[in-house]
């Protein structure tokens, strides 16, 4: 490991040239707390220079974290709208949309407007790192601190930028005819303002890879907790990091255990030390530095102010304490108040909440513990988060297709992209297939290019519904009684959770275009799988409102930000009219003579309380932290404990 020993504090606070800090990693490990501490701490190290904190996450917690508390003058913050940045996008450039597509095709306004309104994959996300990109470029701050969302949507927002150049050659393939026409007819073409829109998008989407991978201008500070899910996961972010060039400055490893005179919190950082010295290997020649678990909750200007004073330069090889001394079986009561057994009516059980309050280990828990029911049918546990840790958790390696764990239960990570792709796929082999089968003589060549990008003009969020939409094929099948999401966390579970509409519009969109031309376009194979989707939406919608067989299960744990974030849950739940009967308050610590432990216990207590004087119409079972929640043994124990 690389040590900067002589340095109190991580080297990317002390590169002058530095710009943009983007803070990611895994929901739950502190990337809020690191973002926000750092933006205090450049404002104020920096007093002439102007500073923003800004949020990418759909479920934002820069506010909840200043607790109301005064910014300093030269620090802004902002929580970034992503839909409402791709909303703004459309409406400013319709025009130029509409004409591109007018050139380009034989398709009318009607069938115009119905792809270009529900159109532009993944493209919410991308708006907000332009809109980022776009202020740097035009100095509107010096530095921006960046909370990202979760690994899961960060991964995928990596990508996103290769996405869009498909869809940028999507709109110049439109334009190619028009151009190809006008040089035919006047012997040469001139480039208009659609052409210069096309060209300017095209260069904004160059402009913020560049800024990205620019390591004088831009570092990716990974944030991790010594747990075996955020390490893989940090892994697997820093490979697509390497690939897509982009800096990596340091890694932070949060709340490390320092408090050692409690047996408890000792077994606690020798299981941590143990746990990264076993993973030493793949982090090498990165550079560490660690930050404590706190008694307090970081909240609020004073204790943002000394966040990153308590930094500390961290080597893995070289443990704070034995890591050989036996872990602890336990650390006392497992719950309080727990759920009833079995479950009356339920077919959909969607465990939801913040990232890293431990969805994934009760979800599996409770898998497990329904498993058990004796039944001549299965239990359906999936995934369709892109970071899934299912396999994690479980100990067991799960793919794309159902694996069986135990009797009774089945599990399956499902790949969504994967599944786009295959449609993508068929599609355009179709298209290919029939145009080719026309009349030698008709030069459709264009026209076969504008039919291939259609597909790549499918509204954001069509893979991961898809991925559910998969799983009601399972449930058609009669085979499982009941079905168990391992959701992603809040603020992309929500968006998810609203899409299916916009999909069933786009569904109709598309129906409506081959049934006007199906004189010219016959594509029975892609009819057929469109049909078998859009059947498996209206049942995924019909089944999310029927409160008797479907119920959302709200995981969270006793922090002021938890309570926030699982406020505009309950709310969300209620405006999209879901059932959430049931309330986990997760990782509570138990009362002990340790004065650290005790003092997080008497701040969870006053948490508590808010949750169940907020919440009273909701059952809420106290789960408490245990020393590791991973493999069938020890998640067969949680599940017993959670229901009666």
């Amino acid at each position: 490991m690389n040590l900067v020993a002589d340095q109190k504090t991580p080297p990317f606070f002390q590169i002058s040239s530095l710009r943009l800090f983007l803070f990611s990693g895994k929901g739950g490990v502190g990337k809020t707390s690191c973002a926000m501490a750092a933006a205090t701490k450049l404002a104020g190290e920096n007093p002439e220079s102007s500073i923003l904190a800004v949020s990418t996450d759909p479920a934002h917690s820069l506010q909840h974290s200043l607790a109301q508390s005064r910014l300093p003058a030269n620090l802004s913050v902002v929580e970034l709208d992503a839909q409402q940045c791709l909303e703004n996008f459309k409406e400013k450039y319709k025009h130029h949309l509409h004409c591109i597509a007018q050139r380009g095709t034989f398709l009318d306004n009607e069938d115009i407007n119905n792809f270009l309104d529900l159109s532009l994959p993944g493209m919410d996300e991308l708006m907000a790192f332009l809109k980022i990109s776009r202020w740097l470029k035009e100095k509107r701050y010096d530095r921006i601190v960046v909370d990202t969302a979760p690994t899961g949507h960060t991964l995928r927002l990596l990508a996103m930028p290769i996405l869009i150049h498909r869809w940028i050659d999507a709109l110049d393939t439109l334009l190619a005819k028009h151009r190809y026409m006008v040089e035919a007819f006047r012997g040469s073409y001139k480039p208009d303002e659609t052409d210069r829109f096309v060209l300017n998008f095209s260069e904004a989407v160059k402009q913020m890879q560049r800024l990205l991978t620019n390591k004088n201008s831009c570092c990716f500070i990974p944030v991790m907790l010594a747990e075996e899910m955020s390490i893989r996961e940090t892994m697997l972010l820093m490979n697509q990091l390497k690939d897509s060039r982009i800096p990596i400055s340091t890694i932070v490893i949060n709340r490390m255990n320092r408090f050692l005179d409690c047996p408890v919190c000792k077994d606690r950082r020798s299981r941590q030390d143990r746990l990264l010295h076993s993973f030493s290997d793949s982090f090498h020649g990165q550079t560490f530095w660690s930050l404590p678990l706190f008694a307090k909750e970081i909240r609020g200007q004073e204790q943002l102010q000394i966040f990153w004073q308590h930094a500390l330069p961290f080597d893995m090889l070289q443990p704070k304490i034995s890591i050989n001394d036996a872990p602890f079986r336990s650390y006392g009561p497992l719950t309080d108040q727990p759920g009833t057994f079995p479950l009356s009516q339920e077919k959909f059980l969607l465990f939801a909440g913040k990232g890293g309050v431990g969805k994934t280990s009760l979800a599996c828990a409770t898998a497990i513990r329904m498993a058990e029911k004796n039944d001549d049918k299965d239990v359906f546990l999936f995934s369709t988060d892109p970071a899934h840790s299912l396999s994690d958790c479980l100990d067991i390696q799960i793919g794309q297709f159902p694996v069986r764990i135990l009797p009774g239960l089945v599990a399956m990570e499902i790949n969504a992209q994967y599944e786009f792709d295959s449609l993508k796929d068929q599609y355009e082999y179709e298209i290919k297939t029939l145009l080719g089968n026309l009349s030698p003589n008709l030069d459709l060549t264009f026209d076969q290019q504008v039919m291939e990008r259609i597909m790549d003009l499918s509204p954001p969020g069509l893979d991961e519904v898809m991925a559910l939409t998969l799983a009601m094929e399972y449930l058609a099948s009669n085979k499982y009684r009941l079905f168990i999401l391992d959701a992603a966390p809040t603020g992309h579970l929500l968006r998810l959770l609203e899409i299916p509409e916009i999909i069933d519009q786009w569904l109709k969109a598309f129906f409506n275009l081959f049934l006007k031309y199906k004189h010219i376009f016959q594509l029975p194979g892609i009819s057929q799988r469109m049909i078998s989707i859009s059947k498996n939406l209206k049942q995924l919608r019909r089944l999310l409102q029927h409160h008797e067989q479907t119920a959302v299960m709200g995981v969270t744990i006793l922090t002021e930000m938890a309570f926030e974030e699982t406020r505009n849950l309950v709310t969300a739940c209620t405006r999209m009219g879901l059932s959430m009967p049931t309330l986990f308050l997760n990782l509570a610590t138990a009362d002990c003579s340790c004065s650290f432990c005790s003092e997080v216990h008497q701040r969870e207590l006053q948490v508590k309380q808010k949750f169940n004087d907020t919440f009273a119409d909701k059952h809420q079972t106290l789960v408490y932290l245990q020393p590791e929640l991973k493999g069938i043994e020890s998640l067969k124990k949680m599940g017993n404990a959670l229901f009666q």
